[in-house]
């Protein structure tokens, strides 16, 4: 009789997705038996006051902003100007930035539900740079740009750890460890290569700590463009374009801006309000490049990423086409790094007390009077200024797009009170 192995590491991987998936659905009966809740359009009314208070005392330029409840926009407005001259529109194009991390995410689930990939699979089985990434240690007293040794990985980064963000993959713009300090030094941003060679690059670095221990915000989700390259034969944009953004109606989502006719449709900054790092500008989308950055890249419109939510909150359904599993929207929008996961958090990035975070978003898992929204709600943002939230409780989405780098934090966390307090 053959005998089936599995290893422990597998096995508690599959234990723990398990009980995350019924975990999702306790939560999803507990909505259903919950009292229907709408929102107030009157009430709503007051973000035409907040917006227009924004832009009449220059701190934003403009914005495009829409609420939907049960498949229907509630509330849908454009305020101030696009590009200092032409007025805001909801076909505007702007930078998404790590509104791309949820769109690569949702397509790595894709190949995940076909098999392609596993989440437990190690990333060297797909970019074999990574079988030999080490873990840097900090020097004391010596060169600060250094780290004085290296040690080897206590186990492989996987596919989980690319969309949970506990590869030890970091960004090189923030902290001040060692490790990021290397990020910082090969200057990623400052040449022309493709997501191949980033990700070869990537994985020469030390890694800032061993993976599934620290929640630390990075390049894991480029790395997983890479992934998805090498499993589908194709370039990111390619693959995305045939199995996701095309078939939802995201015409206007791409990594770079070629078509002529669609120039005139970015939204700009105020040209004082461009930095979104201490030497990191925003792009130029008409700066058409190799690398297709799927944690930080893609460019779109209010009306593409508005599908993809309803597409979320529908299930993995969209106009009768579905996208992925209903089972597989819960498993992404559930926490992975909570208790009992042995994960801790970075919390010069993380997103707050009452969150989690799961395959690709923020998982709301307390409630907060400082920061309204119900457990089980999921979102994330953009450091150009774009944020969205899906609220399954309430069958209902919000997205706003505006190019204000320094005004997102504050302006996510009114506009959240202003919806919440509609709901009647």
């Amino acid at each position: 009789m053959k005998r089936w192995r599995i290893s422990a590491a597998r096995l508690a991987a599959a234990l723990a997705v398990g009980l995350t998936l019924l975990a999702a659905a306790s939560l999803r009966t507990a909505w259903a038996e919950a009292p229907a809740r709408t929102l107030s359009t009157a009430r709503l009314a007051a973000l035409n006051d907040y917006f227009g208070n924004e832009i009449g005392s220059g701190k934003i330029p403009g914005a495009v902003v829409l609420v939907q409840q049960h498949g229907k926009a509630v509330y849908a407005e454009s305020f101030g100007k696009r590009d200092g001259a032409n007025p805001m529109t909801p076909d505007s194009i702007f930078r998404l930035y790590s509104m791309s991390k949820p769109v690569t995410s949702v397509a790595a689930m894709m190949l995940v539900e076909e098999g392609g990939l596993k989440l437990d699979d190690p990333v060297s089985k797909f970019i074999p740079a990574f079988a030999d990434a080490k873990v840097g240690i900090d020097r004391k007293g010596g060169d600060e740009h250094a780290t004085s040794a290296v040690v080897p990985l206590r186990r492989p980064i996987t596919i989980a750890d690319l969309l949970r963000h506990t590869s030890g993959i970091t960004y090189g713009f923030y902290g001040d460890d060692a490790a990021r300090r290397r990020y910082a030094q090969i200057g990623l941003f400052q040449r022309d290569f493709d997501n191949a060679e980033l990700a070869d690059r990537i994985a020469q670095l030390p890694l800032a700590e061993q993976p599934g221990t620290l929640w630390d915000y990075g390049h894991s989700t480029d790395v997983l463009g890479r992934v998805i390259e090498g499993v589908s034969g194709q370039s990111l944009y390619v693959f995305l374009k045939t199995r996701l953004l095309d078939p939802l109606g995201m015409v206007d989502t791409s990594f770079y801006v070629t078509d002529e006719a669609k120039r005139g449709r970015i939204a700009e900054p105020f040209p004082g309000d461009r930095m979104i790092g201490p030497v990191i500008g925003m792009h130029d989308p008409l700066d058409v490049r190799r690398w297709q950055a799927g944690g930080s890249g893609l460019v779109g419109t209010l009306g593409d990423y508005a599908r993809f939510a309803q597409m979320l909150l529908d299930g993995g359904v969209y106009e009768g086409r579905r996208y992925l599993r209903a089972e597989t929207v819960a498993l992404m929008t559930a926490d992975h790094v909570g208790p009992g996961s042995g994960v801790k958090r970075d919390y010069y990035y993380f997103p707050g007390n009452g969150s989690g975070f799961g395959y690709g978003f923020a998982v709301r898992t307390k409630e907060l009077a400082s920061e309204p929204g119900p457990v089980g709600e999921y979102r994330w943002d953009g450091v150009g200024g774009t944020f969205f939230w899906i609220d399954p409780r309430d069958d209902m989405f919000v997205v706003v797009m505006m190019q204000a780098p320094s005004q997102r934090v504050r302006i996510e966390a009114d506009v959240r009170k202003i919806v919440y307090g509609a709901v009647e």
